[in-house]
């Protein structure tokens, strides 16, 4: 049961960020609006379920967290998966509130621009949340949902929709293409970078961490 507790609250931390992502790309997508939705809400549903699952409605965050012996191994697969369930049934539900489906847009990101752009803000999204959520200096913290939900939403607005899709998360790749915001055979792309941006952050934690600051 407590295990069922943490795959419940990553469900609907990641439905809740997709409901956001879904209807203010759609529904509402002027100015600076999106980004200020976005990073919000990831804010306040880390707030709400870190302290029972750790918040991460990432899988790109689930890996760094596993690689840096944050988690047991056992909770990391399902993680994902409730994470990416959470986000398929976000996406249905911003499909029901637009009644429709619009074609889906050209891909006109240069690739290794999107790859880059991908990588690099997920693995700055990533070495946050094992800065404030995992360190034993930083345990306590008031300041972790803030720094993560603002890491998210710089993100958003520096390359969000003009260099790559703006997802920072495998999961929110993949309710992206089922809102067909995104063409599917190119999803890898973001889903590869994101996943090794939050490896790569679990590699520079351990090469900046002494062993008593991270145990």
């Amino acid at each position: 049961m407590n295990a069922f507790r943490k795959y419940l609250v990553e469900f609907i931390g990641t439905f809740f960020l997709i409901l956001t992502i879904g209807s203010t790309s759609t529904l509402n997508s002027s100015g600076v609006i999106p980004p200020l939705a976005i990073g919000g809400i990831l804010m306040v549903m880390i707030y709400a379920g870190g302290p029972i699952s750790g918040g991460h409605y990432n899988p790109a965050v689930t890996l760094a967290v596993l690689l840096r012996g944050a988690m047991p191994k056992r909770d990391a697969i399902p993680y994902m998966i409730a994470q990416v369930l959470g986000g398929v049934v976000g996406a249905l539900t911003v499909l029901e509130f637009k009644h429709r489906l619009d074609p889906v847009p050209p891909f006109n990101f240069r690739i290794h621009d999107l790859l880059l752009s991908e990588f690099l803000f997920t693995f700055a999204l990533a070495y946050v949340v094992l800065n404030v959520a995992t360190l034993k200096k930083a345990a306590n913290n008031s300041y972790f949902g803030l720094a993560i939900g603002g890491t998210v939403m710089a993100g958003a607005f520096a390359v969000g929709g003009t260099v790559c899709s703006g997802a920072f998360n495998p999961a929110v790749e993949i309710a992206l293409a089922c809102l067909k915001l995104t063409p599917w055979e190119n999803s890898w792309l973001t889903i590869v970078a994101n996943l090794a941006g939050g490896a790569a952050a679990a590699g520079c934690f351990y090469l900046i961490h002494p062993k008593a600051d991270r145990d």
